[in-house]
């Protein structure tokens, strides 16, 4: 079974890390032969792999109880409601994860942005 620290940094890597990539379609080519996986996406594959204790390629509710942050997350993961995730859908809870972290923290700098000036020009 994962220990404590292994859940921790798979929240990070697989729930909004820094490896989430836009999802490529067959509609638009990919004009270079691809270079592989990052570093940081291999991990979160050998990650995934580690917490699917029963190698069905998806992660059920039992396989990520112990991990809270994942957890409290699979249902906004399980887009499909099939009660699994599977890794696409990790990666694409991972994308619209880290778009609204993105948009929060632009929100704040923006908020203190503009009290920071108003307290400058005082």
């Amino acid at each position: 079974m994962p220990c404590p620290a292994v859940a921790v940094v798979l929240a990070v890597t697989l729930w909004g890390c820094a490896w989430a990539q836009p999802a490529v379609t067959d509609a638009v080519p990919n004009p270079a032969p691809a270079a592989g996986p990052s570093k940081g996406e291999v991990k979160a594959m050998r990650e995934f792999k580690m917490l699917d204790m029963n190698g069905d390629g998806r992660l059920s509710r039992t396989e990520v109880l112990l991990f809270p942050r994942l957890s409290a997350a699979f249902d906004d993961a399980d887009t499909n409601r099939d009660r699994y995730v599977s890794y696409e859908e990790v990666r694409a809870f991972a994308v619209r994860y880290r778009a609204e972290r993105e948009r929060s923290k632009a929100a704040a700098q923006g908020a203190g942005g503009s009290t920071a000036r108003s307290e400058h020009t005082r």
